[in-house]
This record gives structure tokens, C-alpha cells and sequence, in this order.
């Protein structure tokens, strides 16, 4: 999976500086530009006539020429990503005018509006390869599973990829305050509630809190938010498509909303711990988990009960194993301290992560980012 993350490149708000060049002199088709490029969250380029330099014609990721502006662009270079914009839906000459500037897309407004909206994001965002999402989910309650999950983002983060962790879970006190983080400004959860349709990925990453060198999307502290599936949706595609890593902290009931942020896993992660209770369990939450997410694995965690290990918790479950996930003396006290779930880079949980993540970035594909085991003690 060598090239998966993005760990470098321009910052989030770079990209959204190189907004779409816009050519036209139409005062009113410039005012439904302006706010079409709003909406996907970019700031454009205008030029009344063609560009006086054509550096900016050639550079930006995109090129919107009005109806009435294609004369003067006539002879400029060709290039991708031009598209010629207009009202008149009968217009006969339009054709002509769109091979003549090399447009790609004929475009009539308003009836193209959603799908240039679209484009614009695409082409301000860039479209690569969207992020690694990993789901973290508990067998039981007080497994371990949001321990992990802040652990996997913060390695994340470390290792240089571009990170985000999502709290999915209403219930569990905010994964901010793993982090330190609970007094951080940033948007929560409660901000987004009402979203749908396209969310700017670098507006989302730039409006949540920065906790040790990833973004964090938390619940609120005083107001109990229901996620509608719409707004899960749209948060969770804003931050895919950004790249890097995604790691998301689900609950163990599946409703509407976690059920969409499950579709969009591409591993998910049930910590176990070693106890026939919490095995039977993690069987109830395995069932309804593997109705939506199909790549679920393992993570089994000591001390175990007589003639258990991670093995039979894993054959138990019918499920693969990804390994035995260590316990971190002195956690709860390095917490207080300021150090968060993996911030120990020489502890076992940072390096049983770090290991997951080099895994991960192994040339085996998507399908396979983890073996059947990771041990706790591996390191890179």
C-alpha cells in the first residue's frame, strides 16, 4: 500500500487558496459562480475578459468561462478542466463556442448547479487517494477500544500522515478528553449535526481542534445530539477525502448513523478482552457490525482467563486476528500529565500501533492491511 497516506503536500489552506478561475463580464452569472464556488467551500479567480497573464489560465485547477467571455478566450492554451457556463438553455451556437475555448463541459444554469458544486470541491481538494478509515469498536463496555483508537491516530499523526479521529460515540464522554483536549476551540459534533450534501474537507479539517498534530471531531459537552445518517455521511466523506489516516471510535450499538459511518470503513477493529462474558459479548456486536462492515478483525486484549488466549478469542469470534494489545503501565497517570494514549513512543501500545501502520503501508493492498496476527511487542 506504498503512496496510500499523504503525509506532506500543501496545508489545507493553500488548497482552498487556489480556487476555480472564473471568466465573465455577466454581473449575474458571476453573482451564481461566486456562490456555487462558495458552497463547495473555494475562493475563486475572476477575470472580466480573458486573463491578462496566462500563467493564471494555465495554473488553476479549473477553468469556468461564461457564455459571454468565450470570444475572448479564444486562442488561449488547452487544457484540462475548462468549462463554459451559461442560462440560455436553446442556445444553438453553444457548441461551436465550447470546442472553440476546448471546453470539456457545457454547463446550463440552474439545472447543473449540485454537480458543479461537485467538481469545484473536486478540483480545489484534489481528488487522490482518499484516507485509510479504520473503525475501533468495543466488545464490551471498557474495553479499551477508545484507548486505541486515540492511540492509532496520535501514531498517526506522528509517523506524518495526515490525521483525523472521530468520536462515533454519543455515549462515551467525548474522546477529547483522552487527548486533553476538552478545552481546545474547535466545532463538535453538535456543529455539523444538521449537515448534508458536500462538506468541504479542508473547511472541515481547519475547523476542528488540534490535538498533538491531528484534527479531532468530539460531542459537545452540555447538549445530547442525535448524528442524523446525512450528516455522518457528509463528515465522514469530507475527511476521506483529505487522505492520510481516518480512525473513527464507534459504539457498540448500531443505529442509522453509525450504520453509515460502518460503510465507509475500510477495517474495523473489535477489541476483546479475554473473558468468556465479554467474548459472548462481542459475538452480539460482531453480528451486527458484519451486516454492514465486511473487513472486521480482532484485537484481543489480556489478562486472560484460564485457557484463554488471543487465538481462541479470535476462533471464538470467527474472526481474524490482528494481535494482543498490550497493557501500558502508568496510562492513566501520563494522561494527567499531558502524554496521551501512544504518546510513549517507546511504550508497547505506540509500538504495537506503529506497527499496524507500517503494515498497513505494506504493497499487499487494501484488502489485506493487516496479517492475521500483530503481536503487542513488534516493532517496525
Amino acid at each position: 500500500m506504498a503512496g496510500l497516506f499523504a503525509g506532506g503536500g500543501p496545508s489545507s489552506a493553500e488548497q482552498r487558496r487556489e480556487g476555480p478561475l472564473i471568466v465573465t463580464e455577466d454581473p449575474e452569472l458571476l453573482d451564481d459562480l461566486l456562490r456555487l464556488c462558495a458552497a463547495a467551500g473555494s475562493v475563486p479567480e475572476v477575470h472580466h475578459g480573458a486573463p491578462g497573464e496566462r500563467g493564471c489560465w494555465e495554473s488553476a485547477p479549473m477553468v469556468l468561462v461564461g457564455d459571454d467571455a468565450a470570444r475572448s478566450c479564444r486562442g488561449l492554451p488547452r487544457r484540462p478542466g475548462v468549462m463554459l457556463v451559461g442560462r440560455d438553455q436553446d442556445d444553438p451556437d453553444v457548441w461551436r463556442r465550447a470546442v472553440e475555448v476546448g471546453a470539456e463541459y457545457v454547463l446550463r444554469l440552474p439545472d447543473s448547479e449540485g454537480w458543479l458544486v461537485d467538481q469545484i470541491a473536486n478540483a480545489v481538494e484534489g481528488v487522490g487517494r482518499s484516507a485509510l478509515t479504520v473503525g475501533v469498536l468495543g466488545g464490551r463496555g471498557g474495553s479499551g477500544a477508545s484507548t486505541l483508537a486515540c492511540a492509532l491516530a496520535v501514531t498517526a499523526a506522528r509517523s506524518g500522515r495526515r490525521t483525523m479521529l472521530i468520536d462515533g460515540d454519543p455515549l462515551g464522554g467525548g474522546i477529547d478528553v483522552l487527548l486533553g483536549g476538552e478545552e481546545s476551540e474547535g466545532l463538535r459534533w453538535p456543529d455539523f449535526a444538521r449537515s448534508k450534501g458536500r462538506l468541504g474537507g479542508g473547511a472541515l479539517e481547519e475547523s476542528l481542534p488540534a490535538l498533538h498534530g491531528l484534527r479531532v471531531l468530539s460531542w459537545g459537552r452540555d447538549d445530547e445530539v442525535i448524528v442524523p445518517p446525512q450528516a455522518m455521511q457528509s463528515v465522514l466523506a469530507a475527511a476521506r477525502r483529505l487522505g492520510g489516516a481516518v480512525v473513527v471510535d464507534l459504539p457498540r450499538r448500531v443505529d442509522e448513523g453509525v450504520a453509515e459511518a460502518l460503510a465507509q470503513m475500510d477495517v474495523g477493529l473489535l477489541v476483546v478482552p479475554g473473558e468468556l462474558r465479554a467474548v459472548a459479548a462481542a459475538r452480539r456486536v460482531a453480528a451486527a457490525a458484519r451486516m454492514i462492515l465486511q473487513d472486521l478483525r480482532v484485537v484481543a486484549r489480556g489478562p486472560y482467563t484460564a485457557g484463554l488466549d488471543e487465538q481462541w478469542v479470535a476462533r471464538a469470534l470467527g474472526l481474524p486476528l490482528v494481535g494482543d494489545l498490550p497493557t501500558e503501565a502508568g496510562l492513566s497517570s501520563a494522561q494527567d500529565s499531558g502524554v496521551p494514549p501512544g504518546g510513549n513512543t517507546r511504550g508497547p501500545l505506540a509500538r504495537f500501533c506503529a506497527a499496524f501502520w507500517d503494515l498497513a503501508d505494506a504493497p499487499a493492498g487494501r484488502s489485506d492491511v493487516v496479517p492475521a496476527r500483530l503481536r503487542g511487542g513488534a516493532t517496525s
